[in-house]
C-alpha cells in the first residue's frame, strides 16, 4: 500500500506559504502533484497547481492574499503508482484586503470599460458571465494591475462582472 505524503507547514506570511513534502516509506517516488485551492468572494474556487521533481521537497508560494484561507492537497507519484490524497489547511497572516468597489459602463454593443478602487501594486482578476452559475462555474476571465480594463463581450447579452 502506497501512503500519502506528508504536508508540513514550514512557515506562513500575509502573502506566502512555505511547506514541505516527503513521503514515509521506502516506495521510489520521482514527484508529487500539489493543487492550493481557495475561494474568491464566496462566488469562484481557484486553484494553482504545482507540478515537483523528486523525493524531497520544500516550496513556496508566493503571490496570495492576506488573511485568507488556503487549502494544499498534494499526492506522490511513485514507481508503483500514484498515492493517496493529503490535505493541509492554512489562514495566511495579516489582514484581508477591502474588497474593491467595481463599476461598469458598456462604451458600445460589445465592449465594457470596468473600473475599480484598491491598493496600487497588486494583481486584479476581472470575472464576467452571463449568469451565476457560469460566474461560480466557468468564468472568462483576464488580471491586470491597473485599476480600469475594457472587457470585449458578446453583443446582446446581459453581463455579471467580479473583481
Amino acid at each position: 500500500v502506497i501512503p500519502p505524503p506528508v504536508i508540513h507547514v514550514e512557515s506562513y506570511s500575509e502573502d506566502s506559504i512555505s511547506f514541505s513534502l516527503k513521503m514515509s516509506t521506502n516506495i521510489k517516488v520521482s514527484g508529487y502533484v500539489v493543487n492550493i485551492y481557495w475561494t474568491f468572494d464566496t462566488h469562484r474556487q481557484e486553484k494553482r497547481t504545482l507540478v515537483i521533481e523528486g523525493e524531497k521537497s520544500i516550496q513556496k508560494v508566493a503571490n496570495l492574499t492576506a488573511h485568507t484561507p488556503y487549502e494544499i492537497s498534494a499526492w506522490a507519484k511513485t514507481e508503483l503508482g500514484d498515492s493517496p490524497l493529503s490535505f493541509v489547511h492554512v489562514v495566511t497572516g495579516g489582514t484581508r484586503p477591502a474588497s474593491p468597489s467595481l463599476k461598469a459602463k458598456a462604451i458600445n454593443q460589445t465592449a465594457v470599460e470596468c473600473s475599480w478602487t484598491g491598493p496600487r501594486n497588486v494583481l486584479y482578476g476581472i470575472f464576467y458571465a452571463t449568469s451565476f452559475l457560469e460566474l461560480y462555474r466557468s468564468p472568462h476571465n483576464t488580471t491586470t494591475t491597473s485599476h480600469n480594463i475594457t472587457v470585449l463581450v458578446q453583443r446582446d447579452e446581459q453581463y455579471l462582472f467580479l473583481v
